[in-house]
């Protein structure tokens, strides 16, 4: 016969303890795969606002190695819309001597390419840097602001600042100004 006080000193676990137990370990691998989902789009929205801070920064030194005077001639605000021909004298060796002009046509160039990710292409599509970017530039005396837009993964308030690329939800920028003597 068994006693009474035999019974109340078992060992384990019961059935329900196992499924609340599972069930708390399942909801800690859901949180943790979500947390790692957002992580990842957060990774990538800072990725593109480098890369565009970078865009701007590059086109500003080049814009400073060259004849100050050439300011107006990279203006413009359409940059990464359709890539521009390849310039005749690419100015990419100790051989080639261009002239500041020459300087202009190669520097806006290589930062449309660079913009569009030209040099990265999956089919016809390019897929090296940003998502629709668009980079336009002004200046007042030698006042130079660089408005680089693209085009993000989740809705915000359109800041409206500068007029460059499509306005919307998704649009970002950065904006650089600096003062090029």
């Amino acid at each position: 016969m068994i006693k009474f006080n035999e019974i109340n000193n078992q060992k384990g676990m019961t059935f329900l303890e196992v499924l609340i137990a599972l069930f708390i370990l399942i909801i800690g691998v859901l949180g943790a795969v979500a947390m790692q989902a957002v992580a990842q789009k957060g990774s990538f929205d800072a990725m593109q606002r480098s890369v565009a801070s970078a865009l701007a920064q590059d086109i500003i030194e080049r814009m400073r190695s060259n004849d100050s005077t050439k300011l107006s001639s990279y203006v413009g605000s359409d940059y990464g819309d359709s890539l521009n021909a390849v310039p005749a004298n690419r100015c990419n060796t100790s051989a080639s001597v261009c002239t500041s002009a020459e300087m202009v046509t190669n520097d806006l160039y290589e930062w449309e390419v660079a913009l569009m990710g030209a040099d990265v292409k999956n089919g016809s599509y390019y897929i090296g840097s940003l998502m629709d970017g668009i980079g336009c530039i002004s200046h007042a005396d030698n006042a130079v602001t660089v408005v680089v837009s693209w085009q993000g993964r989740t809705t915000i308030k359109d800041s409206e600042k500068h007029a460059c690329g499509t306005a919307g939800d998704k649009r970002r920028q950065v904006i650089v100004e600096a003062f090029i003597n």
